[in-house]
């Protein structure tokens, strides 16, 4: 794929991670990178071991101009559809940079609406460092939140499947019922409810 002309400006690269799993917020991040300051290795997270993952992550919060990390809740999900909300997050993403860039790139092919030039790259999580470090932050603060939700709920395993529609996760939904911070708009979710499957 040819890229578009980057202007001479800054660059904010923006990506969001946890549109499929069915519980907890949807987590997006914008990545001004210091061209003073390359970091070597980055590419899309899902082809990063968690190691190497974690590892970017703190050197990109290190070394980048400018970073910043939002989200959309599990009730904003439910209230405005998994896309809209994910564009709410990428735009509380950009909006909270400490630099405003001169354009912002995001990954996939839908771009929020920003009071800046924005344009959608498709796999650019893959072809630009900006929005690759963007991809790597969303993905460790996302994992993050169901490592911590994992520990005040155990019985879901969700520091394994980090909240996607696996067969354990399911059968412990069934097993123990949906806890508040699941995504009730999202089908296996809303069967189960709809068979009165509460946690208590």
């Amino acid at each position: 794929m040819t890229l578009p002309e980057r202007s001479a400006g800054l660059l904010a690269g923006v990506d969001e991670a946890g549109r499929g799993p069915l519980c907890g917020a949807v987590v997006a991040a914008a990545v001004i990178l210091d061209p003073v300051h390359p970091i070597a290795g980055l590419k899309d997270s899902k082809k990063l071991s968690e190691h190497r993952r974690e590892a970017l992550a703190e050197e990109i919060r290190e070394h980048a101009l400018c970073w910043a990390i939002a989200e959309a809740s599990a009730a904003e999900i439910d209230s405005l559809n998994i896309l809209q909300a994910t564009m709410l997050a990428m735009r509380r993403a950009v909006e909270a940079l400490k630099i405003a860039p001169a354009e912002v790139w995001v990954d996939g092919n839908r771009c929020p609406t920003l009071a800046l030039p924005v344009q959608a790259i498709v796999k650019g999580d893959a072809l630009v460092a900006e929005i690759s470090a963007a991809s790597i932050l969303a993905k460790t603060e996302r994992d993050r939140q169901l490592r911590e939700l994992d520990r005040s709920y155990p019985q879901f395993g969700l520091a394994r499947h980090k909240g996607y529609p696996t067969a354990e996760h399911l059968e412990a939904l069934r097993l123990h019922g949906v806890p508040d911070f699941y995504r009730r708009s999202y089908r296996p979710v809303r069967e189960l409810l709809a068979q009165g499957r509460l946690f208590e």
